[in-house]
């Protein structure tokens, strides 16, 4: 029996290996593939190389907002840094506004339908009225030259005078104007009005305002891919030098630091922004609220200038209105420097405002720093405007606002602080960590929904965040094939862009976290990553390897299964096999051995003949009955007796600590259905009620085979299996993954049981509260 048992599990250690599939198909392959090849500029660890070089584009520029027209006027000089090797014959310039011209690409690409029922509205967006785009009066070089430049839709080539050599610069200058958009009725949009017609009065949030260099990179060249309106923005570092003209009464809010308060802020406003600034816990009111609705009240036609500076920034925006509040507070970092968080919103947005969204972004700043890095710049502004989310160095555009009576429900607020959160987080994830949003949205989307799902959950606990946890991307995964795109996919390409440039990233790395790598080995490495690639232009090679690199954890699987197929997890337990040594005891084995006949069903001839038997024995003369005997084979003799012992004189010292042991003995046997493979983790309930966790690692599918099987010895006996109990790798379908099998009752059974009077037990409490929380969940993504 030693040997049989010894053999049994050799077998099942060394099935994978007779069972191999095509290597080429094996999840386990290596990237190597698929990603560049590593060179000076990226090397393999996922780093910068050590001839890594970036380009800079440093701006000076006067902008007016013409509060009558909502019009932008702007003159901006750009002096740019070729630090690259190459020699640059043009430059490309982006000029995003133009995706609302009326010839846009934007317009006739998009697809639409028309229904039995359609409102005249709906009919006047099938033909774009609105007055958008750039109008460039003049482009001209430092010297004050006409310069030659050709305007491809979203991009503008500019051609050099001469050939602009490595370690050199230039400058151009660039006269520009364009309408302002209103947000409410023109289409939505990242930037633009939004009118209040109560108060008669506008509130700016102003971005893509000026032709901004492209991005050139040394492993992409140009990224000067058009805009169509979903991949967002790839940019260059620099400095900026902005003045900001506006209505006198007006408040400005803007990437970098103020430069002349004294001409535009009152005293009071200037001493109460040096109080916000020692205030750690509760923001200070700079502009209240009755001071605002003043300001609503009387439009002066005076105007002042604001001057704003920042360094080593990718982009920048501003917000301006006359129905501002303001209010403050400062952030310590761990160097003891202070970043002050600050928002403005107009009255629509009160009281729910004024309570959480400064202590949301500094809340952020805290949480964010815990998992990259100290927050570099000395601001970060939330401002308030309707039906937007949007992101920007050191300013952000957020919904949120109150019903009329001043009164809110928890889901507005919730969404409100998630929606803070996410767009300040976005100061990490693309403004420093400055990935190429044209090309991988997920790579800034993903990566800042996962934070963002770790900082809501520090900011109370079972915080109702919509992404993170594997089991919320579970409906998306499961869905139709034909409508989902891989992660890998370029922004304006992709099929349910929320899940899959959000969603399901986020999912991917809170698995990496919880699951493959655990906590402390994933947080490192994310650390490193961040720390690597701050104020650079990292590629998404350059994370997979720096995560690898970090931890020493194999995870082309992982890349390879989420991000670049659209596989995914359904794993089931489709066997349990109990097993028990045979100790060679005669007298236990045999007693067990009996026990199992007695309590075995029978077949009706056995019963019968035991019958015709019996009356036959009874009709036996007593002198013949000693004849018939009760003999019985599982009855021990002393020759068993005696082979046993020979058995256990034969054991080695290790051997008979095994078979003393007496162990249970389960086989369990798996197959992945859905092709994503994950690891394994087991819960097991024993009969004394107690249970254990066994996680495997994925590695346990490396020979590509869809079914692997087991063997877990216990001291105790095994009453049941739960894989994935604690729903961690986003498993499918959930109903294979027990042991007994588990029925469960669907929502008609459960309404039927119920309308007949039948009480509900706690468990189908709980189950209904669930399914009620999964209906809110859907309801709020719609």
């Amino acid at each position: 029996m030693k040997n049989i048992l010894l053999v049994w599990v050799c077998l099942c250690v060394a099935y994978p290996l007779f069972a191999q599939q095509d290597n080429t198909q094996n999840p386990f392959r290596q990237l190597g593939t698929e990603l560049p090849t590593p060179n000076v500029y990226r090397n393999a660890a996922g780093a910068p190389g050590h001839m890594y070089w970036q380009q800079q584009a440093d701006y000076s520029m006067d902008i007016r907002l013409d509060d009558e027209q909502q019009r932008i006027y702007g003159t901006e000089k750009i002096t740019y840094h070729n630090n690259s090797p190459d020699p640059l014959n043009y430059l490309w310039i982006q000029l995003d506004q133009n995706v609302r011209a009326v010839d846009s690409d934007t317009y006739k690409t998009s697809t639409n339908e028309l229904g039995e029922r359609m409102t005249l509205s709906q009919l006047s967006r099938l033909e774009p009225a609105f007055p958008g785009g750039f109008n460039i009066d003049h482009v001209k070089d430092g010297s004050g030259k006409d310069m030659s430049y050709f305007i491809q839709k979203t991009m503008m080539r500019v051609e050099l005078p001469q050939v602009l050599e490595p370690g050199s610069t230039t400058e151009l200058e660039i006269k520009f104007w364009y309408n302002i958009n209103n947000r409410m009725t023109d289409g939505g949009g990242r930037s633009g009005s939004e009118y209040f017609g109560e108060d008669d009065n506008y509130l700016y949030t102003i971005a893509q305002f000026y032709p901004r260099m492209a991005l050139y990179t040394d492993n992409n060249g140009w990224q000067n891919k058009q805009f169509l309106g979903r991949g967002e923005f790839a940019l260059t570092f620099g400095d900026y030098d902005v003045k900001i003209t506006v209505p006198a009464d007006h408040l400005v809010a803007a990437t970098g630091t103020l430069q002349n308060d004294g001409d535009v802020l009152t005293r009071e406003q200037r001493n109460r922004l040096e109080r916000a600034r020692k205030e750690r816990v509760q923001p200070v009111i700079i502009a209240t609220q009755a001071e605002a609705i003043e300001r609503e009240k009387t439009k002066v036609k005076k105007e002042k200038t604001w001057h704003f500076k920042a360094e080593n920034v990718r982009d920048f925006a501003f917000a301006s209105s006359r129905k501002f509040i303001w209010d403050a507070m400062g952030v310590e970092q761990e160097d003891g420097s202070v970043v002050m968080a600050m928002s403005m919103y107009p009255k629509e947005g009160n009281p729910l405002w004024e309570r959480f969204s400064t202590k949301a972004v500094a809340h952020t700043l805290k949480w964010y720093t815990h998992y990259s890095f100290d927050y570099p710049y000395p601001v970060a502004w939330s401002i308030n405007a309707a039906e937007i989310g949007m992101e920007y160095p050191m300013i952000c555009f957020n919904f949120g606002r109150t019903e009329s009576d001043g009164t809110y429900s928890d889901r507005t607020k919730y969404g409100m602080i998630g929606v803070i959160i996410h767009e300040v987080g976005h100061n990490y994830f693309p403004m420093i960590v400055n990935s190429d949003e044209r090309q991988w949205t997920w790579m800034d989307e993903g990566l800042n929904t996962f934070l963002q799902y770790l900082a809501e959950q520090q900011w109370e606990r079972d915080y109702p965040s919509r992404r993170g946890p594997a089991n919320k991307i579970v409906d998306y995964m499961k869905g139709d094939k034909q409508y989902i795109s891989p992660i890998m996919t370029n922004s304006e390409s992709i099929w349910q862009f929320g899940n899959n440039a959000y969603g399901k990233p986020a999912t991917a790395l809170n698995i990496l976290r919880e699951t493959v790598m655990g906590r402390e080995q994933f947080d490192y490495a994310f650390k490193t990553y961040a720390n690597r690639w701050k104020f650079k232009h990292p590629a998404p090679a350059d994370l997979f390897r720096t995560m690898e690199d970090a931890s020493a954890i194999d995870l082309d699987w992982f890349w390879r299964g989420w991000f670049y197929t659209v596989d995914h997890v359904d794993i089931a337990l489709t066997s349990v096999r109990p097993f028990r040594i045979n100790t060679m005891d005669p007298v236990s084995e045999n007693t067990q051995l009996r026990k199992e006949r007695d309590e075995a069903p029978r077949n009706i001839s056995s019963i019968r003949n035991e019958e015709a038997i019996s009356q036959t024995y009874d009709e036996i003369d007593t002198t013949l009955r000693d004849y018939y005997t009760d003999y019985d084979p599982l009855e021990s003799t002393i020759l068993d007796q005696r082979e046993y012992e020979q058995y256990l004189a034969n054991l080695s010292p290790e051997e008979r600590a095994t078979l003393e042991a007496d162990k249970y003995y389960y086989e369990l046997t798996f197959e992945n259905i859905g092709g994503l493979v994950m690891p394994i983790i087991l819960e097991f309930t024993f009969a004394d009620g107690s249970t254990q966790v066994e996680k495997i690692p994925a590695e346990i599918w490396r020979m590509g085979t869809n079914e692997v099987t087991k063997v877990f010895p216990f001291t105790k006996e095994v009453t049941s299996v739960v894989l994935d109990p604690f729903l961690e790798t986003a498993d499918t379908d959930t109903s294979n993954n027990y042991y007994p099998s588990r029925t469960s009752v669907n929502r008609f059974d459960l309404y039927q049981r119920r309308s007949r009077g039948e009480s509900e037990n706690p468990m189908q409490r709980d189950q209904r509260a669930r399914s009620m929380e999964q209906r809110t969940e859907t309801g709020s993504q719609r």
